[in-house]
């Protein structure tokens, strides 16, 4: 996959946990965080998205809009929303589409094996559609919104 930093976000079209259509023109004059994540409630998407909602107030801080994408229904992201109070929108992309659009699907490496599924990354996306950075895969989870935050620390100075 290659790195999608400093060309324009693919656009996207999808429900979100809130019971909203959100469009990347939406958030056109925001700087959003697109997390990728493989399923809600295994371990490790459950430590990324608590990680983000502990840190939900230093975004907020920024101007920066989290949210999360995977291709669970729209009713497991609001179970797991609810069972981790999470403070940010999940979209549901079944088909997959905004994952492969942003290089988010394809073959990685699960014990040992090589499988087809979602990859775990994340892009921030300026106020003019811009990718600013974009981590891909990402290879701790719990520690990785803590990163997140950081680029954006150092991008607000």
């Amino acid at each position: 996959m290659k790195n999608l930093e400093g060309t324009a976000a693919p656009d996207f079209d999808l429900e979100g946990s809130d019971g909203k259509v959100h469009r990347l023109k939406d958030y056109k004059g925001r700087t959003i965080v697109l997390y990728f994540y493989p399923k809600d409630g295994t371990p490790g998407c459950t430590q990324e998205a608590c990680s983000f909602r502990d840190l939900r107030r230093e975004f907020e801080k920024l101007g920066v809009t989290v949210l999360g994408v995977s291709r669970d229904s729209l009713d497991a992201h609001r179970k797991f929303a609810e069972s981790n109070q999470l403070p940010f929108v999940l979209l549901s992309d079944p088909e997959g589409k905004m994952l492969s659009a942003y290089g988010a699907w394809g073959e990685k490496k699960m014990y040992g094996k090589t499988v087809t599924g979602a990859i775990r990354s994340t892009v921030v996306i300026g106020p003019d559609g811009k990718v600013l950075r974009h981590w891909h895969p990402v290879k701790k989870a719990a520690q990785h919104p803590a990163e997140v935050l950081g680029f954006l620390k150092e991008l607000a100075r």
